[in-house]
């Protein structure tokens, strides 16, 4: 069964990225203070507990697709999401049991999208983040926010079958 997706509308492809308008939608989202590689697996742990009945109704909700995670510029304070499936409402969800998660509600609207295959490691993600960055600056756009790393796939993907993007706003 695949996993729901943000809905999104695409505007063009270019230079090998694309140009998407995404809708609103509902993150549950965790701030860790960590190298990548820890604050995405903690932050997937405590977001996974929220949404495994880590909540006020003890209630399970579906898992969906991507696991996004911002890219700080500095102090190595990763902000993990997941996105919430689109039949909640801010209104049905039920609180976190835990202040370290947060649930609300954002709007990405028009972003650059540069997908890729494999881990979507540190290193990985810092080079497609600029290569998407090298992609906009020379097709005179305008970014609008952190850049953020979207995962796909579950832990046990192989790397020939993983999905990744590097996803930013922009003007």
């Amino acid at each position: 069964m695949a996993l729901e997706t943000p809905k999104y509308d695409l505007i063009k492809k270019e230079n090998g990225f694309e140009i998407r308008e995404y809708q609103s939608m509902i993150i549950a989202t965790t701030k860790v203070q960590s190298d990548y590689g820890n604050a995405t697996s903690t932050g997937f742990r405590r977001i996974a507990n929220y949404i495994f009945g880590g909540n006020s109704a003890g209630m399970s909700i579906e898992m969906t697709a991507p696991v996004l995670t911002n890219v700080p510029d500095s102090q190595n304070i990763y902000e993990i999401q997941f996105v919430m499936p689109s039949e909640h409402s801010m209104e049905d969800l039920p609180k976190p049991s835990t202040d370290n998660v947060t649930v609300k509600k954002v709007n990405l609207g028009k972003t650059a999208v540069l997908s890729f295959g494999g881990w979507a490691t540190k290193n990985r993600a810092s080079r497609y983040k600029d290569k998407l960055r090298d992609l906009l600056s020379s097709g005179g756009f305008k970014t609008n926010g952190k850049f953020m790393v979207a995962q796909y796939n579950s832990p046990w993907a192989i790397p020939p079958f993983r999905k990744n993007e590097i996803i930013v706003r922009i003007d």
